[in-house]
């Protein structure tokens, strides 16, 4: 494990700046037919339709954007799904948060393949998140780990965390196929070596810092500070940080994150009601203005995915609803 430096001089406050452009396009929400079962992680597959679980209710479902129409997969007793993912060929890939399995759905006849893992303390498979060749990154938040799946093969390999209680949360993976994850016990962010599986942690210089999504822009990493309020950004190449306050401040409680084709990171801010989604453009290092999202309140937005191919973000709520937000084109 290599760890690097904490250093104070490596930590830049940026002023907070406002752009005065406008978000690029309105929300629009289907409300899911099945109540308090935290619908969340949709994902859009190759044919348009949007994937999600729903992680109380222990289902995987399927939204048409187009008709409405809901389907629903029932999930084995006790798996209480998580994340879910698509690939290119339209197979559904999910996490068993309570059972500790990753699970494959084949679309065309329902039949669900369940891949274990390797070891009985490693119970709860959180985010997941595919390499270019298809394999499968993911987080372990409560048993402290970062895990990679072979899909060919089945094979799970696991990184445990050197500090107790360090618990990885979102991940995604850089153009090199590493993965990049936030410890949201910790005031860390790692990545993992794909071809030795050695890990590297930068400690944020804040030890009050508690970052919990993150997204990868112009080879810097991106990670949205729960307890501060803060946005936060890693130059790997230097090992140092900068940040942001957040537009809503020290109670944004930034959660969901992504990325959009054009490099804007987006967050959620959870902190205030309604939540609202707030675009930040790292070429000018200023904030959109944000969108509230239209439920009035008792709603977070968990976690976020971005469709190049429509150009949306989606997203779940608590209060029961699937979330699509175009921002392609709409700004020069």
């Amino acid at each position: 494990m290599i760890r690097a430096p904490l250093a104070l001089a490596a930590l830049v406050l940026a002023p907070f700046a406002l752009s005065a452009q406008q978000a690029p396009g309105s929300i629009s929400e289907w409300e899911v037919p099945w109540s308090d079962t935290r619908p969340r992680d949709p994902y859009a597959g190759p044919d348009g339709r949007v994937w999600f679980v729903g992680q109380t209710g222990n289902y995987l479902a399927v939204l048409d954007p187009k008709s409405g129409d809901f389907r629903r997969y029932e999930l084995a007793p006790g798996t209480f799904p998580h994340n879910c993912i698509v690939s290119g060929d339209g197979i559904v890939w999910f996490s068993g948060n309570r059972n500790g399995t990753i699970g494959r759905l084949d679309p065309k006849d329902g039949r669900i393949t369940v891949y274990p893992m390797p070891d009985r303390d490693i119970g709860d498979p959180h985010t997941l998140i595919f390499d270019s060749r298809g394999d499968i990154w993911f987080s372990v938040q409560g048993d402290n780990a970062v895990g990679k799946l072979e899909t060919a093969t089945g094979k799970i390999h696991v990184v445990r965390m050197p500090k107790r209680g360090s618990r990885p949360y979102g991940i995604v993976v850089d153009e090199a196929d590493r993965p990049w994850f936030v410890e949201f016990g910790a005031n860390r962010i790692g990545t993992i070596d794909p071809k030795t599986m050695v890990l590297r942690e930068y400690e944020i210089p804040d030890p009050g810092a508690r970052p919990r999504r993150l997204a990868l822009s112009g080879g810097k990493v991106y990670a949205g500070d729960y307890a501060r309020g803060k946005l936060v950004r890693l130059d790997p190449a230097t090992g140092a940080f900068t940040e942001w306050a957040n537009p809503a401040g020290a109670r944004s409680a930034p959660y969901a994150m992504i990325v959009d084709d054009r490099g804007r990171i987006w967050q959620a801010e959870t902190g205030v009601q309604p939540n609202r989604l707030v675009g930040f453009d790292p070429a000018t290092e200023t904030f959109l203005a944000p969108v509230p999202v239209s439920q009035s309140g008792g709603i977070v937005i968990r976690h976020m995915t971005f469709d190049p191919k429509g150009k949306t973000i989606w997203f779940g709520t608590d209060a029961g609803t699937i979330g699509r937000m175009p921002v392609g084109g709409a700004i020069p």
